[in-house]
């Protein structure tokens, strides 16, 4: 559980992160979490689809993106897509063997993903 303490520590005030991930509950954590510490966030998004509808809304800065997604459907496209465009990516995943594109994401987290790594991985964004 988040303290006050944590949230002021974690200040994400200004930047927009992008959740990509099917599972409802992890999603909703993981938006929850981020919004606490200040973000604006997208999603979650089940599909690529649906990231891309986000994305052509409103840039985000980062996104946190699964790579499998909805109905067997993988990210690695999507993950190309997103660098092309010059947001960063930050994969997380459950699965220890997942490995994409060299050089397209900045970081790659295994769930459950601790908050201090998640805080590390988003956090250079902040610094413009």
């Amino acid at each position: 559980m988040m303290t006050q303490d944590a949230g002021a520590i974690h200040d994400l005030s200004d930047l927009c992160v992008l959740v990509v991930e099917d599972s409802w509950d992890v999603g909703t954590g993981l938006k929850m979490l981020l919004e606490s510490w200040g973000a604006v966030v997208s999603g979650p998004a089940a599909t690529t689809a649906d990231a891309v509808r986000l994305v052509s809304e409103r840039t985000p800065d980062v996104a946190l993106v699964d790579i499998n997604l909805r109905d067997g459907e993988q990210s690695y496209c999507l993950i190309n897509q997103l660098h092309d465009q010059g947001i960063r990516v930050v994969v997380i995943s459950g699965y220890a063997d997942v490995s994409p594109s060299a050089g397209k994401v900045v970081a790659v987290l295994q769930k459950p993903i601790r908050e201090d790594v998640l805080i590390a991985s988003i956090r250079p964004v902040t610094v413009k």
